[in-house]
């Protein structure tokens, strides 16, 4: 029972640090949006990069024609001409044909070889921007941006010495799935590692901006090849340069869809494989963190369980975990209170997810951490790839 308890310290220990730093999370979402914006806007290129079709990819383009932004061209880039996701993008953009300041362009940028197939069709459109371009927006297709995105993106890029500014995602199930649910438990725990640190940061690919001369000097395009990440890649760049990554609240995107559990697996191993290769020193602490969790807080529910049937006293073990429990949840909440100031979507059927699922997010970070340490082989937009280094992808199979 004393190694229980002194785990047990330890975990709380960690809970209250965890807390503290949602809470930093949570004041630096609230000044954020109550910053008025600079006033920049520059031509800007917002290059999508698709393949294949997806729930909700028609209304996710359309979001990107819809921004309050002056003048600017969304880049559509996919591998092939025949691709089923360029029809959706070709039907939606003649809709918004003639709006006032949007061009759309399409990209074919052919079959990846010596790197991911994200990352090359990135180089494509890159290498394909309108030469008025001063900023080059990146964004996911499974992403929905609101009406202000791009513009509050781009603002505070007025700072030439700021490398990048990002956002970051928020699955929001539709249908309300347990696996749904627990993917958006799951990935809610990274957007609260951005904040005020801007050296910590880090650049999600799915909102992303950067000046066209920053991305130019640093020779970011060529950094890209032979990798299968394009997040990663940028973000260490960046701090190896030392410019900061400004995290913009306001550019929080909903990504409304649901998954089953395959689907669950799939996307939350090749997340923390791809971690373990880019950003070992991520994915180390995680393991070890996320073990000693589950150890105390399941291993003290089943010995809690144990003590009950066997008449012994189990109070004080069960006070220990529900503390545990609390500390989560309140993070949990508060989170989830920060991110409805900056998302205008109801969070209403979230709050019992965020609140109670929390715990098994862990056991699955855990599963996560486990799996990638013995493989190293991720499915991606119908291809399959082995990641040999953060610098060599090798294409196993590729889907038609």
């Amino acid at each position: 029972m004393l190694i229980f308890y002194f785990f047990a310290i330890v975990v709380i220990g960690l809970g209250i640090l965890s807390l503290r730093s949602g809470l930093r999370f949570a004041a630096y979402v609230k000044n954020e949006l109550r910053r008025p914006l600079p006033k920049f806007t520059p031509f800007a290129s917002v290059i999508a990069p698709g393949r294949g079709l997806e729930a909700g990819l028609a209304e996710n383009i359309a979001a990107l024609f819809q921004q309050n932004y002056p003048a600017f061209e969304v880049v559509f880039v996919t591998d092939r001409a025949g691709d089923p996701s360029l029809g959706v993008f070709n039907e939606v953009s003649q809709i918004y044909d003639h709006s006032a300041g949007v061009s759309a362009r399409v990209v074919i940028a052919g079959a990846a070889r010596d790197c991911g197939q994200k990352v090359h069709n990135l180089r494509s459109a890159v290498a394909e921007v309108d030469p008025r371009s001063e900023v080059l927006v990146f964004v996911d297709t499974d992403a929905r941006p609101h009406p202000t995105w791009l513009q509050s993106l781009i603002a505070p890029l007025v700072d030439p010495e700021l490398g990048a500014t990002t956002g970051y995602r928020w699955f929001v199930p539709l249908n309300g799935g347990l696996a749904s649910q627990l993917r958006s438990v799951w990935n809610a725990a990274i957007a609260s590692a951005l904040g005020e640190r801007a050296d910590r940061n880090f650049c999600w690919g799915g909102s992303t901006a950067i000046r066209k001369e920053t991305f130019a000097k640093l020779k970011i395009s060529e950094h890209w090849r032979g990798s299968v990440s394009d997040d990663f890649t940028l973000t260490r760049i960046l701090q190896e340069a030392r410019l900061p990554i400004h995290f913009v609240p306001a550019c929080l995107v909903a990504s409304p869809g649901d998954c089953d559990w395959g689907e669950l697996l799939e996307f939350t191993n090749r997340q923390l494989k791809i971690t373990r290769v880019y950003a070992p020193h991520l994915w180390r602490p995680l393991l070890i963190g996320s073990f000693l969790f589950c150890v105390v807080f399941f291993g003290g529910a089943a010995l809690v369980i144990a003590r009950a049937f066997l008449h012994l006293p189990y109070a004080l073990p069960l006070a220990l975990l529900a503390l545990i429990y609390a500390l989560g949840a309140a993070k949990s909440w508060v989170r989830l209170h920060a991110v409805a100031r900056a998302l205008p979507v109801s969070f209403g059927k979230s709050l019992p997810a965020q609140l109670l699922l929390w715990p098994f997010a862990s056991a699955l970070y855990l599963c996560n951490a486990v799996v990638a340490a013995g493989s190293r082989r991720i499915k991606w937009r119908g291809i399959t790839y082995e990641l040999k280094s953060a610098t060599e992808a090798v294409i196993i199979a590729r889907e038609s």
